[in-house]
């Protein structure tokens, strides 16, 4: 039984060191995610923010949107979340959210921000530029878009519908 639990921590503990290995450099840049995204549909986008800063946190976080009809935040303990939206047509054009004071996604931290949109616009690929802005003042714009097999420093992110 002792050698039967022992086998299962020893596999267990090399697959998730090969899950970390394997997400490589690319994780550490603003991703998004939205199973099942479809040309004209709602969906959930989920933006994963993670602090590359050693010294300081993510205190604000903002994305640019598609002018889409309907952008609604899932609430989140110690952040604010505002959407903008351009006063003729009132379609959501960012949205961004803002950490209270003496909160933070910490060094080595990473934090989900939830966003419920629709419809999608009916294009193959549809880009969400990102500003990330750090306690210590430097703000980070991921709004590069990849050209070619290249991926960019600082790549938009991006989502295939």
């Amino acid at each position: 039984m002792f050698e039967f639990s022992r086998r299962a921590l020893v596999g267990a503990t090399a697959t998730a060191a090969l899950m970390v290995a394997g997400a490589g450099i690319a994780s550490a840049h603003v991703t998004v995610v939205a199973p099942g995204a479809e040309q004209g549909g709602y969906t959930v986008l989920t933006f994963r923010v993670p602090t590359e800063s050693e010294t300081a946190g993510t205190t604000a976080v903002t994305v640019e949107l598609p002018g889409l009809r309907s952008a609604r935040t899932e609430p989140l303990p110690g952040w604010t979340a505002t959407v903008e939206k351009d006063p003729e047509s009132q379609l959501a054009t960012s949205v961004t959210w803002t950490a209270e004071p003496d909160v933070q996604v910490g060094p080595g931290q990473f934090q989900q921000f939830v966003l419920s949109v629709g419809p999608l616009p009916e294009e193959d690929e549809v880009s969400f530029p990102a500003i990330q802005t750090y306690s210590d003042g430097e703000v980070v714009a991921w709004d590069e878009i990849a050209t070619g097999d290249e991926e960019p420093e600082r790549p938009a992110p991006s989502l295939t519908l």
